[in-house]
């Protein structure tokens, strides 16, 4: 008779250990909720962006309307909390409504990039050779620039307007999406799942698409998220060159523009856009800075 004690129940204990364990976005997720300068710099982007969507509901006043009897009203003018601009419009108005175009003009070229330079970054990655030689090659070239110059350069010759400003600013931020992707992707395709993979006869499209892809998309998101801010800064800068927003838009770098000579006459008024534009950046670099810290789950 064998009276030695199986070892099952400790089996049991390890399997229900791992699956009891918290799985890595749930990880992700309660490291961010430890974070309070994260959440709290992501609850002031998201009350931004809700001013942006719902800003026929929420501006107190016609952004467009002006009234010369009521032009540069301190803040707090009755009827006007952060008072009027130069042509006696209602700052707050417009800048809730700014937030829409600084907003779009700010997210729409990185996201862009990030279809466009993450494909390509992938595509060099793992092909390698020739390939890799030429599409990153060609990316090595925009970095000769700065991307201030290029966004200008670009706008410059393409000409003022919206669509023009968001392909300018589209081509400076793929060459820097495009090398995170292909770095990362060159680390990956030499790993021993990919090389199984490889041998059991699937095709690289199907390795792409579910090996290489999980490990590309998070690093290149929280990074794109980090260029929103830089976006955002260009776009208002191009506005406030008269490459971006037209007037009478309102558009946070437009309204700096605008606002640059009442500076001396009420320069809280005037500085209120600039303001705007420097809290949404600082909440979407700080915002990214939280991501990649909660999900590095080395640190």
């Amino acid at each position: 008779m064998n009276l030695m004690t199986p070892a099952a129940p400790a089996t049991v204990d390890i399997a229900q250990t791992i699956a009891n364990s918290p799985g890595y976005w749930s990880t992700v997720l309660s490291r961010l909720l430890r974070d309070k300068v994260t959440l709290f710099f992501g609850l002031v982007l998201l009350l931004i962006v809700l001013m942006a969507i719902f800003a026929p509901l929420i501006a107190p006043a016609d952004p467009y309307k002006a009234s010369m009897i009521r032009r540069l009203k301190d803040i707090g003018f009755p009827g006007h909390p952060l008072g009027t601009d130069h042509t006696g419009r209602d700052m707050l108005s417009r800048l809730i409504y700014g937030g829409r175009l600084s907003l779009f003009m700010g997210v729409l070229p990185v996201l862009n990039a990030l279809v466009i330079g993450g494909l390509l970054g992938v595509i060099a990655g793992y092909l390698g050779g020739a390939v890799n030689m030429a599409i990153m090659r060609t990316m090595d070239i925009f970095y000769a620039f700065p991307s201030v110059l290029l966004a200008i350069a670009i706008s410059g010759a393409l000409g003022a307007g919206i669509g023009n400003a968001i392909l300018s600013l589209s081509v400076v931020f793929i060459p820097p999406i495009a090398r995170v992707a292909e770095t990362i992707t060159t680390q990956v395709r030499n790993l021993d799942y990919v090389e199984a993979a490889r041998a059991s006869g699937a095709s690289s499209l199907r390795i792409i698409r579910i090996h290489v892809l999980s490990n590309v998309l998070g690093a290149i998101f929280v990074y794109a998220t980090s260029l929103i801010s830089v976006s955002i800064i260009l776009a208002s800068g191009l506005s406030f060159l008269g490459l971006g927003t037209k007037p009478p838009e309102p558009e946070w770098g437009l309204m700096l523009n605008e606002l640059r000579q009442a500076i001396y006459v009420n320069p809280y008024v005037a500085a209120l856009p600039g303001v705007m534009i420097f809290l949404t950046s600082l909440s979407f670099n700080l915002l990214s800075d939280g991501l990649r810290s909660a999900m590095d789950l080395k640190t």
